[in-house]
């Protein structure tokens, strides 16, 4: 943001303001690097199917038992044993290669679950 804000002060503001203030900029965005390089390191990336483990999601499509389910603004095949009806809500509870295995929310968890990684 910096960066930008220094190309712009080189255009926009008269001599030799401009140059200071582009040199200004320079510096902050720098420090601006350094802290969020910092602020990220060794932080672990989330990423894959398996983060929506424990997640609830609403059932699409019933699933009698396969149907899909939406999590946020992403839909899922989703495998419910007990069969739900659309609308539902529902908690992931495992996860079968790219298929979600899911259960009523309050419901035991008791599903068998592999995991294919």
């Amino acid at each position: 943001m910096f960066f930008l804000l220094a190309i712009a002060l080189v255009i926009v503001l008269p001599d030799p303001w401009n140059w200071i203030g582009f040199f200004v900029s320079i510096v902050l965005g720098c420090f601006e690097v350094l802290f969020w390089q910092r602020r990220v390191r060794g932080k672990q990336r989330v990423v894959g199917a398996q983060t929506l483990i424990g997640r609830q999601a609403v059932v699409v499509t019933p699933c009698e038992p396969v149907g899909r389910v939406q999590i946020d603004a992403e839909t899922w095949a989703a495998v419910c044993e007990t069969g739900v009806g659309e609308g539902t809500l529902v908690q992931v509870v495992g996860r079968r290669g790219l298929q979600l295995v899911v259960t009523p929310v309050g419901a035991p968890e008791h599903v068998s679950v592999t995991r294919q990684e």
